[in-house]
């Protein structure tokens, strides 16, 4: 088997193996066959493409620890945009309070999820997929939670969740399409429930928030990939 990206770095490998015409000798010189793949860019490597910084999530993550440096220096997190009662006219509160963190291990565990996959999905798609899929899964998971009334909302679960989803339904549409990437999804499915069950061991996260937010990155997830660069 062939795989065209690092089932661990995510790293996408150019070059593809082969096709052989059946019932061809393995040893046949394979016939000349047109170019598919575009010209290597300036620093690329024959056979992997570059690599590339993961700005957009470096961003999120020291958003997030920012916001939460300021909560420890005194500011409260309803300042901060945390979601604790109705927000009447107060929308900026729907995406600020995935960067708002109360609670060390809830704030280590979406910070990891968002630094893994939004570093994934920035190589494929580009920062602005990985901001936008963030927001939007945050923003959706808040709107569920006051639709719902699930107070509090405090955490970036919701949006965590958008980027590993979103992530997962590109591989899983990638695989129908024939580009088997040889990722591991058990791990994935692990980390997906750390996320899911977080409310459990820590009150100030929405479980509405979550659900919301894999929703929202399933189906952003949905209608990217077919445009993966």
């Amino acid at each position: 088997m062939y795989v065209t990206e690092c089932p661990y770095c995510g790293q996408r490998v150019r070059k593809r193996a082969p096709k052989l015409e059946r019932g061809a000798e393995p040893d046949a010189v394979p016939r000349r066959r047109r170019r598919s793949l575009p010209r290597l860019r300036r620093d690329e490597i024959p056979g992997i493409a570059p690599e590339t910084r993961p700005y957009a999530t470096i961003a999120i993550v020291v958003a997030a620890l920012g916001t939460t440096l300021a909560w420890v220096g005194g500011l409260t997190i309803s300042d901060l945009g945390a979601i604790v009662g109705p927000i009447g006219h107060d929308w900026w509160r729907l995406p600020a309070y995935a960067f708002v963190h109360t609670n060390a291990g809830s704030l280590f565990a979406t910070l990891v999820a968002t630094g893994l996959f939004g570093m994934h999905l920035e190589r494929r798609f580009g920062s602005g997929a990985v901001l936008a899929i963030f927001l939007l899964g945050a923003t959706a998971g808040g709107a569920l939670t006051v639709a719902l009334s699930v107070y509090p909302a405090i955490g970036a679960n919701g949006g965590a969740l958008a980027l590993l989803t979103a992530w997962v339904v590109d591989d899983l549409l990638a695989g129908r399409r024939g580009d088997d990437r040889g990722n591991d999804l058990i791990g994935v499915t692990v980390i997906a429930a750390v996320l899911l069950l977080l409310p459990l061991a820590d009150r100030d996260t929405s479980w509405a928030a979550g659900l919301g937010g894999a929703a929202t990155g399933a189906i952003i997830g949905a209608m990217i990939s077919p445009f993966r660069r």
